[in-house]
């Protein structure tokens, strides 16, 4: 089912791109321990949470996956699909039962490719998020391998 156009789920990107955004979205859910992708495999769609919490994790060598952040209401899920290699970066799960608006990689990455105004605003918006898990995943790297378990340099 097509989500309604509302900018409200895309409030970073100017209302009139998150509108045209939201007419390619469906409605999906997962229950809670739901696997949404897996570090390495073919990233083709991305979703923005509407209820429940998603788990952004990282595969470490010789432990299990170390959690990076948790993402909720609002939040994107998922930024690999849209730079090339299209495959993820972390892995995602689903802590909570989730309902969310699902994307199609493909068809957004068209959208962008035929709309430049929509592509930048798009690549920024997605910019800004791989910038705080980039920050995010840091500081979790810290507090699991740094001798006193300190996130913040000093």
């Amino acid at each position: 089912m097509n989500a309604s156009p509302t900018s409200s789920k895309l409030r970073a990107l100017p209302a009139e791109h998150g509108e045209r955004l939201m007419h390619s979205a469906r409605e999906v859910s997962f229950p809670m321990g739901t696997r949404l992708f897996d570090e390495g495999r073919r990233a083709d769609r991305f979703w923005i949470v509407r209820t429940g919490t998603v788990a952004l994790d990282m595969r470490v060598p010789g432990r299990r996956a170390v959690v990076i952040e948790t993402v909720g209401h609002n939040e994107l899920v998922g930024w690999s699909w849209l730079f090339g290699p299209h495959t993820w970066h972390l892995g995602a799960e689903a802590t909570s039962p989730v309902r969310a608006y699902e994307f199609d990689a493909e068809v957004v990455r068209a959208m962008c490719r035929a709309d430049p105004a929509l592509g930048m605003a798009v690549s920024q918006w997605v910019g800004d998020t791989v910038a705080r898990r980039l920050r995010s995943a840091r500081t979790r790297l810290l507090d699991v391998y740094a001798p006193y378990g300190s996130g913040s340099l000093r």
